[in-house]
């Protein structure tokens, strides 16, 4: 290897390094004190960089936290499905149990101090609630989709279109998550909320042994 190539990968590596010291700390002060409270000055300090090795990195302080939003949001979701590939490969049930049971773990989750703290509260106050409705359309539509395709396929789920029952079924969590993350007692918040979704989930299930035609007329 040539020396002006080690060089350059030193650099890069030096560059990638500031960069995560940057993220690192950042979420630690956003978690903690939240944005309005953390200062530019306290990220470097605690980084152990400079001022202008964040505006090398970051347009200013609401592009580092954007970044900071989006490594948490994917954290989770990469959590979220491993535990329920897991589950699958255990329980093996059917797609619409584990649908449910991926929605409570979700839950389980707004009460996760990073996540619940920059995406659910910081995150739509600082970026807009497009920033969070992003996030649900790059880490959630096209899973939830499949999920609900696969259940109504097996026939636990009432035959309806998949692309409107999977934006409103993807509010309804959004909603659940943010009624966890606002509320003073977060623990009874989840409680109450996993209660009313669960019942909410339960009527769109199909009836065992009742037919489609047969639900119809009852309703």
């Amino acid at each position: 290897m040539s020396v002006p190539r080690i060089r350059r990968s030193r650099r890069a590596d030096h560059v990638a390094d500031t960069r995560r010291a940057l993220v690192c700390a950042a979420r630690e002060l956003f978690a903690e004190r939240g944005y309005a409270a953390t200062g530019t000055e306290d990220i470097v300090a605690s980084a152990h960089v400079t001022r202008g090795a964040l505006y090398h990195h970051f347009k200013d302080k609401a592009d580092l936290f954007r970044a900071v939003m989006a490594e948490c949001a994917a954290e989770m979701a990469e959590r979220l499905v491993a535990q329920e590939t897991a589950r699958a490969e255990q329980e093996q049930g059917d797609a619409w149990q584990l649908l449910r049971s991926g929605f409570q773990s979700f839950l389980d989750a707004c009460n996760d101090r990073d996540f619940q703290r920059i995406v659910l509260v910081e995150g739509p106050a600082v970026l807009g609630h497009s920033a969070w409705d992003a996030l649900v359309e790059e880490h959630g539509y096209v899973l939830l989709a499949e999920a609900l395709t696969e259940a109504i396929a097996e026939g636990n789920v009432e035959p309806m279109p998949v692309a409107p029952l999977t934006r409103m079924l993807a509010a309804l969590i959004s909603e659940a998550s943010l009624y966890i993350a606002r509320a003073e007692d977060h623990d009874l918040a989840r409680e109450e909320a996993g209660q009313v979704l669960e019942r909410m989930l339960a009527g769109l299930g199909r009836a065992p042994g009742v037919s489609l035609g047969r639900m119809e007329s009852i309703g």
